[in-house]
């Protein structure tokens, strides 16, 4: 559990993108150590993407101790991704990593085709959790790049992904996708990934309404709060990462491994076979609305 007094991580930055957990100052929580398992998803099969570190490295090991095999693609922090299959395959499960692009159509195609053939040609649960942000200050000065390059990583591999996932998965599926509290709030220096997450927003109510209707296929969305992830020390200067997750109503950065649980809950059609279109909220107790 948290410490009852929260305090702030130390001052860190990295230059790299997609942040690396193993240079984190503490380790990020996402191992799911405490979690006592039911057998939730025995049997399931599952894609996460971004699965490598953080909230998808605790999605993954969540599902396996729940009893699903996992594909995990991820760019390219093999270190972290090494770590992540090595935790889910310690639960019992089996585990394939795949590296790649999710923002180029083709790789999308390409992995889920091998994610399909590893998990015996049928996806019951689809993780879209991938994502990159960086910071500018200055609207006026947003890079082109940077924006079509966000977009392309966090909404457009959403769609790339689950278009080709859908054609392995069977009635009764699920589909979580990770969007943010900026969906909700804004954020001044983070247009550009707040309007993605906005999107992955109504992207998850649209196709919740198609894909219920035509083949009872669930879709969910989880909108977390400030946490700590290897995305934070890649996107912020030093000063604002150790400052991370203090301006949340509990006085803290969340952890991981807090908010694995709502995608467990949303995968598993014995807890939420009556939410569909839906957005859970681990955000540090911010009340938002929609």
């Amino acid at each position: 559990m948290p410490d009852e007094k929260p305090t702030p991580q130390p001052k860190q930055h990295q230059d790299r993108h997609p942040g690396l957990e193993t240079e984190m100052t503490p380790q990020p929580r996402d191992r799911m150590e405490n979690w006592r398992a039911s057998g939730k998803l025995d049997g399931k099969t599952a894609i996460i993407t971004g699965g490598d570190s953080g909230i998808g490295r605790a999605v993954a090991i969540g599902f396996a101790k729940e009893g699903a095999d996992v594909v995990v693609l991820y760019k390219d922090e093999t270190e972290d991704a090494e770590e992540t299959r090595r935790l889910v395959e310690a639960t019992g499960r089996r585990c394939r990593l795949i590296p790649g692009d999710i923002g180029d159509v083709d790789f999308c195609r390409q992995a889920v085709e091998e994610a399909a053939r590893f998990l015996g040609g049928r996806i019951d649960l689809l993780v879209n959790n991938a994502a990159e942000q960086h910071v500018c200050e200055d609207f006026a000065e947003i890079p082109e790049a940077q924006v079509e390059r966000t977009f392309r990583t966090n909404i457009l591999g959403m769609f790339w992904i689950t278009r080709a996932a859908l054609q392995h998965m069977p009635e009764g599926g699920a589909i979580i996708n990770t969007t943010s509290i900026t969906a909700y709030k804004g954020s001044p220096g983070l247009i550009d990934y707040a309007s993605t997450k906005g999107a992955i927003l109504a992207f998850t109510r649209s196709l919740s309404q198609a894909l219920y209707e035509q083949r009872k296929i669930r879709v969910n969305a989880v909108a977390p709060g400030p946490i700590w992830t290897p995305l934070i020390p890649a996107s912020f200067d030093a000063e604002r990462t150790a400052k991370h997750g203090q301006s949340s109503e509990m006085g803290r950065v969340g952890q991981p491994d807090e908010c694995a649980p709502s995608y467990i809950f949303l995968a598993a059609e014995s807890d939420s076979s009556y939410i569909n279109g839906q957005v859970l909220h681990p955000n540090g107790g911010t009340v938002v609305n929609g």
